[in-house]
């Protein structure tokens, strides 16, 4: 399976380990930046490459790393396509994937250690969905066209 990890300066080191160890475990791993280290730099960067990887390749997955996990999370759920969870316990994980089809995944550098990162990737990789009817039927909402523009502001549901 490829897999796509990205991360900012919170995430940098995790993410470099977190490569390391999907490797000895049998994944294709590609590095989605950021690609040094650079104190303050911005998460989006590396949040929009992984959400576009993923996009463009069948079956690849995403593995972002920022300090919340909620900056990573909100940029690369702005991709159609793109189902970023994030997940802090293997159970959370669990979820995302076999409930929601989730293909990124977002964990904290400020709240999860490396080894539990460890654990809640490979629970994340190796989880199925579920593909019943409603699980179906709810994830095709989201990239739906509901009749209003999901970017402006005035706009009312």
């Amino acid at each position: 399976m490829r897999v796509y990890v990205g991360a900012d300066y919170r995430g940098f080191d995790l993410k470099n380990q977190l490569g390391t160890f999907l490797i000895q475990n049998g994944y294709e791993v590609y590095d989605a930046g950021a690609y040094e280290y650079s104190e303050g730099d911005d998460f989006n960067d590396p949040a929009i490459n992984v959400a576009l990887n993923v996009r463009q390749n069948d079956g690849a997955m995403g593995i972002l790393i920022c300090d919340s996990a909620h900056g990573m999370t909100m940029q690369a759920n702005r991709f159609l396509g793109i189902r970023a969870a994030h997940a802090d316990s293997e159970e959370s994980a669990r979820l995302a994937r076999e409930h929601d089809d989730a293909n990124v995944l977002c964990l904290s550098a400020h709240s999860t250690n490396l080894s539990d990162m460890k654990a809640i990737s490979l629970v994340f990789l190796k989880t199925k969905f579920e593909k019943l009817d409603r699980r179906a039927r709810r994830i095709a909402r989201l990239d739906k066209d509901n009749g209003y523009n999901i970017f402006d502001k005035e706009s009312s549901l």
